[in-house]
């Protein structure tokens, strides 16, 4: 019994794995909707190996090298992990809701593998918003990396655990078709495991770096604030204009909560 419950969850890890990031994992899992259901509850995990692999990247390259140079490899490491997934949904789901036509329209657009103006200008934003952010904590001489690794992993941890929460929260807008119709049997549970999940990793970054929650605390609440404004607004927002979520809308506000996240801890770091 144990074991069977152990390989289940290895199982859901690693469909997380597969499918939010290009990290090679090696074992052929099946995609069915339970194990997509399950994978959820690891999607603050992905982001935080993502986050943590961005941070010591950042920290080996932290005056190694000018800024921008540095600042573009760790923006192109940070997008080779994910293998651009969440800006693939970014720029459909502003050529679709920026396009001012009717909602079949949109979801039309959406559905579309082409890439308009109005996703490449989105792309554009927030590819600038990242590398001058980015830029910005390698050129502080006396950046705090003890700190500034752990906060960017969490940053990176709660855009993904966003996903979970909207698809729980709120309605899909295509509820037969597509990546995000399999994730229907997403329950409450799930959503909660997650959430138990985050708060773990919380607890266990916090007692391996010293003066952590002391000296970050108020931040950790700021940015949690922020993670829950921020998603609310935009599932809300989208939601209006789609009649309910996608998965291109799940990338969209991953990518937008991450900048959002990722600006903060600038502004407070630097």
């Amino acid at each position: 019994m144990i074991i069977r419950l152990l390989k289940e969850q290895l199982q859901a890890a690693g469909t997380a794995f597969q499918l939010l990031t290009r990290i090679p994992i090696p074992v052929a899992i099946p995609f069915t909707p339970e194990m997509l259901a399950r994978s959820v509850v690891y999607y603050p995990v992905v982001g935080a190996v993502i986050g943590g692999i961005v941070a010591g990247a950042g920290w080996l390259l932290h005056g190694a090298m000018p800024a921008m140079p540095a600042a573009v490899i760790l923006l192109l490491i940070w997008l080779a992990l994910s293998g651009g997934l969440h800006m693939d949904g970014l720029m459909d789901t502003a050529d679709g809701v920026l396009s001012y036509r009717s909602r079949e329209k949109m979801l039309a657009i959406m559905k579309d593998s082409r890439v308009g103006a109005m996703g490449v200008l989105a792309a554009a934003a927030v590819l600038l918003l990242k590398f001058s952010v980015l830029t910005a904590m390698m050129e502080a001489p006396a950046l705090e990396w003890r700190f500034a690794m752990p906060l960017t992993m969490l940053a990176c941890a709660w855009s993904r655990l966003w996903i979970v929460i909207a698809m729980k929260g709120w309605p899909l807008a295509r509820p037969d078709e597509g990546m995000a119709s399999m994730f229907q049997s997403v329950r409450i549970r799930h959503t909660a495991w997650a959430i138990g999940f985050q708060m773990a990793m919380i607890a266990v970054i916090g007692l391996a770096i010293p003066g952590l929650a002391n000296e970050t605390g108020p931040l950790l609440l700021a940015l949690a604030g922020i993670t829950i404004a921020a998603g609310t607004l935009l599932s809300v927002w989208l939601t209006r204009k789609l009649g309910g979520l996608t998965g291109d809308t799940y990338g969209a506000m991953t990518e937008l909560i991450e900048s959002m996240l990722l600006f903060s801890l600038m502004v407070v770091l630097v």
